[in-house]
């Protein structure tokens, strides 16, 4: 998961519109946004999956975290979901997280993210070619054990 603080037009726009209809929001800073995957088609279908109300958790490698000394998301927590390009497409809100090790992460779990056939099989094989992704440029292998951070989120905006 790529975030990113620059706050585009659209980012705005949405994130008005939202208190516009939600006064009583606690948060009035507009939150953090980013966009799934490290690449435009993921990105693209992943944003309009969030959009459809169709992915609901996101999973991210506690070793990510770390490395871009990252706080783990709490609950409560409002993310501004983007395409690639920073077009804000949803605002979610953390309703959960757990901290689960790759192979132990559940085909409940691969449903509610929401991706692909929505399969355990489709899950294990995108995650882990992605993490590997993630961490080529570091003297670090992926392995099976490694932490995930699951991340359960509802879709506040647009309903």
């Amino acid at each position: 998961m790529n975030r990113e603080r620059e706050k585009f037009k659209s980012v705005e726009n949405l994130w008005n519109d939202f208190l516009i209809q939600k006064p009583q929001n606690k948060l009035k800073e507009i939150p953090i946004s980013f966009y799934f995957c490290d690449n435009q088609k993921d990105a693209n279908e992943c944003a309009e999956l969030v959009g459809r109300g169709i992915k609901q958790a996101t999973a991210t490698s506690l070793w990510w975290f770390k490395k871009n000394n990252e706080s783990l998301p709490k609950i409560g927590n409002q993310q501004i979901v983007t395409d690639w390009n920073g077009n804000a497409k949803a605002i979610v809100e953390t309703i959960k997280i757990e901290q689960v090790p790759f192979n132990k992460i559940t085909k409940e779990f691969a449903a509610i993210e929401g991706e692909g056939d929505k399969s355990l099989t489709y899950w294990r094989r995108v995650h882990k070619a992605y993490y590997k992704r993630e961490m080529a440029s570091y003297p670090e292998d992926f392995n099976e054990e490694m932490i995930i951070v699951c991340e359960y989120f509802k879709n506040i905006y647009p309903l």
